[in-house]
């Protein structure tokens, strides 16, 4: 949104009022609220209809599938003239639903948005044209990163001075694959016997984490800390970054860490291949390989300087390819491919 406001663009956003992300936009007559109870809520979809018909936007961008409900609603209540292009972001790489609702909202849209290659092949698998399909990496703020202050995880979390911490970001879900990454630790210790492992994130996994954790034996070498707000500072002071994702759209926590100079640990899910290069920004295994996935992170904690080689590699990679005016620039060009087509 501020990437397009500053390239002289008006970009206004339609959230939920009671969301984080209506919460850090704060306030502004380009800030609209909007609370729909569920995905089929056609009160809600009426009212994003009249906002539409207000605003006459060339472009409605719907981020995620109960957005893109809504906007296929609201516009069939009525559009303005000319009738605003729609496009569907796509950041996951799960196929989409294959009831009658939700294919009667994806032929709506116009074009398709993919964080990865990969994504776009899950969408050509479900039936969309490849010429819908457009490949726009996640960016994130590289420079906004480097200022982030550094949080010592060692006194943050009472850890013993100069112990190797390896960090994993991710939502306690089934498809992060975090439980692979804990039945992995035992193995770590073997050759690093000191490694600590920390988990951020909150999910209906919790609780079986924490028995897995407490059945090996591990609760005072892996750590489930939660949500943090301020993780990107904490993740700074950490030693190895790993994603040991099942599935992964593309793996922002990754770009994340590659930001911060880090080596990355990762599996050959979905785009994470497409942001980490075997053996030059990190190491890549297969999915749900426990063994597969401690070598890796033994290799690289024993190994300081091939670290700090991969971590450089990293940085220069997310500065020259996945920097946020690479997604901004990305998504322009879409919306305007899009619209001449129109």
């Amino acid at each position: 949104m501020l990437g397009l406001r500053a390239r002289g663009h008006r970009a206004v956003l339609v959230a939920h009022r009671d969301g984080e992300l209506f919460r850090r936009a704060s306030e502004g007559p380009d800030l609209v609220p909007l609370a729909p109870m569920n995905e089929i809520d056609l009160a809600a979809a009426w009212r994003l209809s009249k906002i539409i018909r207000k605003w006459r936007p060339a472009v409605v961008h719907a981020h995620d599938p109960h957005a893109v409900s809504m906007t296929s609603l609201a516009l069939s209540f009525g559009a303005p003239a000319p009738r605003p292009v729609t496009i569907a972001s796509r950041r996951v790489d799960f196929h989409l639903q294959s009831h009658a609702f939700s294919q009667w909202k994806y032929r709506q849209v116009d074009a398709f948005i993919a964080a990865s290659e990969a994504i776009k092949g899950i969408l050509v698998q479900d039936g969309i044209a490849r010429d819908r399909i457009h490949v726009v990496h996640d960016g994130i703020d590289v420079e906004k990163i480097a200022h982030r202050p550094v949080i010592d995880l060692h006194q943050e979390y009472y850890l013993p001075h100069g112990v190797p911490v390896i960090v994993n970001v991710g939502a306690l879900v089934g498809h992060k694959g975090q439980k692979y990454l804990v039945e992995a630790m035992p193995l770590v210790l073997r050759d690093v016997h000191d490694a600590h492992l920390i988990i951020f994130g909150e999910g209906e996994l919790r609780a079986t984490l924490e028995k897995q954790i407490k059945h090996l034996n591990l609760t005072k070498r892996i750590l489930l800390p939660g949500f943090r707000e301020d993780v990107l500072s904490l993740m700074k002071s950490a030693d190895l970054f790993v994603m040991s994702s099942v599935t992964e759209g593309l793996g922002s926590a990754v770009l994340d860490a590659m930001a911060m100079g880090h080596a990355v640990v990762g599996t050959r899910a979905g785009g994470i291949p497409e942001a980490v290069v075997p053996d030059q920004t990190g190491l890549l295994v297969d999915t749900a390989d426990p063994k597969a996935l401690a070598a890796a992170i033994v290799k690289l904690l024993k190994d300081a300087t091939l670290r700090k080689q991969f971590g450089a590699a990293g940085l220069k990679r997310v500065a020259e390819q996945f920097d946020v005016d690479h997604l901004v620039d990305g998504t322009l060009d879409v919306y305007r491919r899009v619209t001449a087509t129109r």
